[in-house]
């Protein structure tokens, strides 16, 4: 019989993280508590509240926080809903029926182990995740400039643009709450944010580092145990309960968050089935399947301790990295569409979701990147289109003397009134931009006056 848990401890649990709309982990809630709990006491009640739909989870394991059900939660949570992503990513029909399953209670989803077979039964350059259609779609849209230039010479070109916009959105993903702005203060001048743990600061340097390892190295980067044990050892420092872990695999058994996936134990058959993942991505010939392959086979053998995500997604970028093809950088890919992609992967062996999810973010990484253009003479077309919009969104910032703290609140506040639903992502990073590039000698464009300028600029530098 259910231990039914007392109403008063429920009840302090829910206003502990209504105080905390951006999120609070577990820890945080536990120093909270009036009447201390066993931690695991607390875990329990905390998915009981989850799961009846009175708080929201987001990001696995140790990166949980847990946020307040409520029409009020701000913008950077909202994607957590469920309910708006599918009016934004275009879901298949095979996709939708993936979601339904998925989004259905745990305790309505039968368990299930790994499946070696699905893995097995994967051929190289006969079985394919992607149709020749999609491929060949995949690699008209991904074509660069740099087309038969040396390996990585892309990547290089738009090294700046892909270490921020790639490590904010993976970090993203994983429930790290710094803003792009915040992204690109910590990396280009090691500036964390107020306000915020230092092991999201953590996270996105480590991203930054992966990222450089891979372009740096790009002669020796491959499918291989070299480059992912490496990529591995760089995403996950001074992240791990045990420094040792970094670099390599685990021993130890790990669940999922919010799943019925249980992952292998024995180390013996983690270690086989990592070797022949190795084996079979670096015989894949086509680089966007042998991407999707990464993004599949990485997150479901749970090689690593953790950060196995973090793993696969830079991971999926090494073919495109080597090819000269636009990176993947999960531009605006709402996190429960990828946790829920990847729960399809987990639970069914089923790719629908994460392929609808993985054409979108691909469509929108290169519509981001599509700044390269711009040396080439050629208008960014999305600033084009919010020319004015942009303008205006500076111009009130710079007037109202925004500080740094309050900027993205105040571009999110424009936009949700002057921008479309599937633009307003973009909107915030580029006005971010712009903020970022403001200087005596290019503000008379928004449109102010020097004096206004000038305050702002001592408020924006003291904030």
């Amino acid at each position: 019989m259910v231990k039914k848990v007392p109403q008063e401890a429920l009840t302090e649990l829910l206003n502990i993280v209504a105080a905390h709309p951006s999120g609070i982990t577990a820890a945080d809630i536990e120093k909270a508590l009036i009447e201390k709990v066993p931690r695991r006491t607390l875990q329990y009640r905390l998915q009981q509240l989850v799961s009846s739909g009175q708080l929201k989870s987001t990001g696995d394991r140790r990166w949980v926080k847990y946020l307040p059900v409520s029409k009020d939660t701000p913008d950077a949570t909202a994607e957590t809903s469920g309910d708006d992503y599918a009016d934004v990513i275009r879901l298949s029909a095979e996709g939708q029926i993936v979601r339904a399953y998925v989004t259905q209670p745990v305790a309505g989803r039968k368990p299930v182990g790994y499946n070696r077979r699905y893995l097995e039964s994967y051929q190289p350059n006969q079985t394919f995740y992607l149709t020749s259609a999609e491929r060949k779609q995949l690699d008209d849209q991904g074509k660069s400039p740099a087309g038969t230039q040396p390996a990585g010479t892309y990547a290089k070109h738009i090294l700046n643009r892909l270490l921020i916009d790639l490590a904010w959105n993976s970090s993203r993903l994983e429930g790290n709450t710094y803003s792009l702005l915040d992204t690109k203060r910590l990396i280009e001048f090691g500036e964390e944010a107020d306000g915020r743990d230092h092991i999201e600061a953590q996270m996105i340097l480590n991203h930054k580092d992966a990222i450089e390892f891979l372009i740096n190295a790009v002669d020796d980067v491959a499918f291989n145990s070299f480059t992912l044990m490496n990529l591995h050892a760089l995403l996950s420092n001074n992240l791990l309960a045990d420094p040792t872990a970094s670099g390599r695999l685990r021993y130890i058994a790990v669940g999922i968050e919010s799943s019925a996936f249980h992952p292998l134990e024995t180390p013996q058959l983690i270690e086989e089935c990592f070797g022949e993942v190795l084996s079979k991505a670096s015989q894949i010939e086509d680089p966007f399947e042998q991407a999707f392959f990464a993004m599949v086979h990485f997150p479901y053998l749970q090689p690593f301790d953790d950060v196995n995500k973090r793993v696969s997604r830079l991971a999926a970028n090494i073919p495109l990295i080597r090819g000269n093809f636009v990176p993947l950088a999960f531009s605006d890919v709402p996190q429960r569409a990828y946790t829920e992609a990847i729960l399809g992967v987990y639970e069914l062996n089923d790719v629908a979701l994460l392929k609808d999810v993985f054409f979108w973010a691909y469509e929108r990484s290169v519509a981001q990147f599509a700044a390269v253009k711009q040396s080439l003479g050629e208008p960014d077309p999305f600033r084009l289109k919010y020319r004015t919009e942009i303008r205006e969104s500076v111009a009130s910032i710079i007037r109202d003397k925004t500080g740094r703290g309050a900027v993205t609140r105040a571009i999110k506040s424009y936009a949700s009134n002057n921008v479309s639903e599937s633009d307003k992502n973009t909107f915030v990073q580029v006005v971010e931009e712009e903020l970022l590039g403001l200087h005596v000698g290019n503000f008379a464009r928004y449109q102010v006056r020097p004096s206004e300028f000038a305050e702002w600029q001592s408020q924006w530098a003291s904030s």
